[in-house]
Order: structure tokens, then sequence, then C-alpha cells
């Protein structure tokens, strides 16, 4: 039972035919962030391919094609790594590896064949009823290496592959998902903690929680960045902070919607400010889902308060006077401006995206819905029903930061 898979592996590092009874699939893409088990998952479907297991295979497997970035790759990780092919065999049952014929060999006469994706031509030849591929959004030639392996799975009922990858924004995972025969997996690095150091977690959900790069290498999410996007997600990661310099001023600025309750648009609350630097700074994503005007308007208050703004900036647009009227029964005496826009909400924020661009504009600390709205803004404008309203907050407080008229700086630290 220590060794039974279907036992101890979590639902997410087993096929699809026993999560979900779905058999007609051709491809199984498990993708998860590091340290997440997908070599595990990987290593032991191959183990359960050859041996016949019922709950994974028709029939077992006699041939299989083990595919990694590199010669070395396959070696240290596939096949003799910590979870890799020998280590999921007991002492009884494990294969031999001979790295001088790139084989993997079992007792029952099952043989896996070693290839790296620098060299896709190895793949003309030789014919598999099943392969294992690795870290596939790393491939040097993904296209020319999976062209040559599909050629390659022409034996046994059902050729399958499983491909195990933390994602990246490539267009051979692009490929794979929008594929009818592909089943998707995904898994978090902290879905395994029970197996990695807990210092470990500590540290790098620590630097890189909630980041681009730890949503991709931590939870295992795919992030896309649009090409024809205003905001780069590389920017906003270059140039991200984990404190603010001492600041010349601080706007709150508010994007309200036009209505409230389920279904609303959200009410955009940004909290930024200038630095000595001449540089902007985001302080704070307060924006609420659904909230009727006095609760938005009171978070907005709470924010200019906490950061002892100089300004409170609202979009005038959709709710006219009430908008200075309800932040004013919170507070009668708070600084406020009224901004109304002319221009549409892409024309407005092409300068702020500029900034950002020019490395003039950071992010303190991590501000994830806020960053995918911005990164997707030509997108959301487009849909139906949805209105980028954590973004156009934004572009308010810095168009005033950074855009306006000059204003006599009231130096403070945070």
């Amino acid at each position: 039972m220590q060794r039974d898979w279907v036992l101890r592996g979590r639902m997410d590092q087993l096929p699809p035919d026993l999560t979900h009874y779905d058999e007609d699939w051709t491809v199984w893409l498990l993708m998860g962030g590091r340290g997440a088990g997908k070599t595990r998952a990987g290593a032991e479907w191959i183990k359960a391919q050859v041996k016949g297991d019922l709950c994974f295979s028709p029939a077992p497997a006699r041939r299989i094609a083990l595919v990694g970035q590199t010669l070395n790759d396959v070696r240290s990780v596939m096949v003799e790594g910590e979870s890799g092919l020998l280590a999921v065999h007991d002492r009884r049952s494990r294969p031999v590896y001979e790295p001088s014929k790139r084989t993997v060999t079992w007792a029952n006469g099952a043989v896996a064949q070693l290839f790296s994706a620098e060299e896709p031509d190895q793949l003309r030849g030789p014919q598999f009823e099943t392969a294992w591929c690795d870290e596939i959004a790393k491939w040097r030639n993904p296209d020319e290496t999976w062209d040559m392996l599909q050629f390659a799975l022409r034996l046994g009922p059902k050729p399958r592959i499983v491909a195990t990858t933390t994602p990246k924004p490539v267009p051979i995972l692009h490929k794979l998902l929008a594929e009818t025969g592909t089943r998707v997996s995904r898994a978090k690095t902290r879905d395994n903690a029970a197996n990695l150091a807990a210092s470990f977690l500590a540290v790098v959900e620590g630097k890189y929680g909630g980041t681009a790069l730890g949503r991709q290498e931590l939870d295992g999410e795919l992030i896309d960045d649009d090409p024809r996007a205003l905001f780069k997600r590389a920017d906003i990661e270059k140039y991200r902070v984990a404190a603010a310099p001492e600041l010349a001023r601080i706007v709150v600025a508010v994007d309200p919607p036009a209505t409230a309750g389920t279904g609303a648009n959200a009410c955009g609350i940004i909290c930024a400010g200038l630095g000595g630097d001449g540089r902007g700074y985001v302080l704070r994503d307060g924006t609420l889902e659904g909230a009727a005007p006095a609760r938005w308007a009171k978070r907005a208050v709470e924010l200019f308060h906490a950061y002892e703004a100089d300004r409170l900036i609202a979009e005038v647009n959709q709710g006219g006077d009430m908008v200075e009227a309800v932040i004013r029964e919170i507070d009668p005496r708070i600084p406020f401006r009224a901004v109304r826009a002319s221009r549409g909400k892409q024309t407005r924020a092409e300068p702020i995206a500029a900034l950002y661009e020019q490395g003039r504009i950071s992010h303190v600390g991590v501000f994830a819905e806020l960053e995918d709205e911005l990164c997707s803004l030509e997108a959301v404008i487009a849909s139906a029903g949805r209105s980028p309203d954590r973004a156009d907050a934004l572009v308010w407080a810095m168009t005033e930061l950074m855009l306006g008229r000059p204003k006599a700086p009231r130096v403070r630290s945070l």
C-alpha cells in the first residue's frame, strides 16, 4: 500500500481516467509550480504503463520515449532523480539504466529510450506506445520535437503522452491546450508542502508570492502577456519595490461604479505617491466589489487619512455631484477634486503606460488583480459588461501626480 500510487498520489497527480473517468484523451498535461510533484506523477505513470496497471493502461507498454530539454535533464531528473523512474520502483522491480545505450530496461522486456529536444531528428525511426515529456515549456526545439514524437507514436491500442511542465507563455503550450485530446491537471508548490523543506516554502513565498513570477513558478499559472498590451508585466516586475522612499505627494483616486450590488462594476480605489526622486509609487489597491456609495466613500476616506494624502480625486462622469456629496458626508473638509473623462479609457491610459515603460512607476508590493487588469486592459475594455475600474483609478492617480501641474512638495516618509 505504501507504493500504491492510486492511494498515495494527489488527485492532480492521477490521470484523467481515474479523476474524471475520462478515457478519451491523448495528451495529459500536468502544469505545476516548482516542486509540486510533477516529476513523481510522470514517473509513476510510466511505471504503471510498463506494469499494465488497469487503472492506468489498457495493456502493458513495451516501447516508451522519455523526452526532456537535454539528455542530462532526462538522466538527472526523469531517470535518476529523487522522484525519477529508478526511485519509484522498489529494489526487486527496479529497471536497469544503461547510459551508453540511452535506455531504461525492465525485467518484462519493456524499454524506454532517452531523447533530447535539442536533437528532434533522433526521434525519426523509433516507434513507441507511450511517452513522457518533461518541462516542454523549456524545450529549445518544441515544435520539431513534438511533431517528430507524434509520428513515432504508432504502437499499441491507444498511444498517449504525459507532459509535465512549469508553465510559460510559449506557443507549444497554447497549441496543446487548444487540442481536443488534451486534458489538464494543475498543482501549486504548496500542494506538495509535506515533501518540501519548510524554509524553502517560507523564503520563496515571502519573496515571490503574488508576483507574476511567483504565480507562474509557484502556483503553476500560465501568465500571458498580450503583445499589443499597453502595460507589460516585465515592466511592472522590473521596477517593483518593497518600500517607497520619502514622498512629496500622495493622492487617493476613485473610479465610482454607476450602480451597486451583485453584478455591478467594482469601485476602483488606488492610493499612489510621488517620490522625491520624481518617480510614481503605487501604494495600495483599496478597490471594492459591488459596494454601495456610502461604503466605497468610507473606504476612500479611510485610505486618505491612513496615508496622510494631499488630495482625493474622483471621476464624476457616472455620478456627477453625488460623488462629491457622498464623500463629503464622510469627511466634509477633505481636499477633493472632481475629474471628468473627455477621452476614451485607452487613450487616457497611454501616457501612464509610457511612464511604466520608461521605468518611472513602481509598485510597492504586489497587486495581482490590478496588474492583471492593467496587462489585459484592451481586452477588458472590449468585453461587454466589464470595466477596468482599478486601472482607471490608477490612471487618474498617476495623471494627477506625474502629468498634472507641479505642486509645492511636502516631504514625508511612510
